[in-house]
């Protein structure tokens, strides 16, 4: 579990100085309850805490009660260099993404997006984002979805998209205990409480929740695990993303024997693709 005391902290603005240390080992759970300590991002293999200030002793103290632990690297930068240089506001189609300091107003049929992502790394204008948003929107169009189900949800945005376009009920999954706290931070400061919510969890675990809406950007063999046939038939609409080009290839197979319909494919100028899909029920 993640100890980290981010929900109670001043915003990361682009400026704040960030003092990273990168360990080889896994820190699921831990107390580090001292002074500037935001919170830890844990990817294969590796940790990676986030102070505002340099902290060497505590981190020392930590590797002397972990002998596991190894502390590969450190380095400073600032938040808009974590982010690779995103300050906002970004429009992808309807929407509107700004961080929570800056206020933007919309026009016509725009949608505003209090969008901080945090530690979690992504801000909202990767290829796949930007094709699952529009995907998203086709799919709401009609009015008729009420139940949205967000697998491998990250900042959380994607799920902010379809509670704002009317989704009564999202359901965001994230296994990483830091990217689940930030989508509950962003669900809560554009005031989605009542509509969404974000939960710690292995997206294999909630495939099977009944959804009009499923939206998976998240890597390929999870993806390939969670479409069965016994998944699949919970979902009328599907969004698929994360995918090279050689996996959607073997997605495309995988959809085509379950008898699921592909509406449009979007490839990106790089590798990435996005399918949206929708079941023969």
């Amino acid at each position: 579990m993640l100890s980290s005391t981010a929900s109670n902290q001043q915003p990361l603005l682009p400026d704040t100085v960030l003092s990273i240390y990168c360990l080889k080992g896994e820190l699921t759970s831990f107390d580090l309850n001292i002074t500037g300590f935001i919170g830890n991002w844990e990817d294969d293999g590796y940790s990676f805490l986030f102070f505002r200030q340099p902290a060497d002793e505590a981190v020392e103290q930590l590797l002397e009660t972990r002998r596991d632990l190894v502390l590969e690297d450190q380095f400073t930068m600032t938040y808009k260099e974590w982010q690779g240089g995103f300050e906002g506001p970004v429009k992808i189609g309807r929407f509107i993404l700004s961080p929570p300091w800056l206020k933007k107003v919309v026009q016509g049929d725009e949608i505003a997006l209090k969008f901080d992502p945090g530690l979690v790394f992504g801000n909202g204008t990767h290829p796949t984002t930007r094709a699952c948003l529009t995907a998203i929107e086709i799919a709401c169009a009609g009015g008729k979805v009420g139940r949205m189900l967000d697998l491998g949800t990250g900042t959380g945005l994607l799920a902010l998209a379809g509670a704002s376009l009317g989704c009564r009920q999202v359901l965001a999954i994230d296994n990483n205990m830091l990217a689940a706290v930030t989508a509950s931070q962003n669900i809560r400061i554009n005031n989605l409480q009542r509509r969404a919510l974000a939960v710690n969890g292995l997206a294999q675990s909630f495939a099977n929740v009944p959804a009009d809406l499923l939206v998976a950007n998240i890597g390929y063999p999870v993806l390939h695990e969670l479409l069965t046939a016994e998944n699949v038939r919970h979902h009328r609409w599907l969004v698929l993303s994360g995918l090279h080009t050689g996996e959607a290839e073997d997605i495309l197979k995988l959809l085509e024997k379950l008898e699921v319909i592909v509406l449009k494919h979007w490839r990106s100028e790089t590798v990435w693709n996005t399918l949206l899909a929708i079941t023969a029920v």
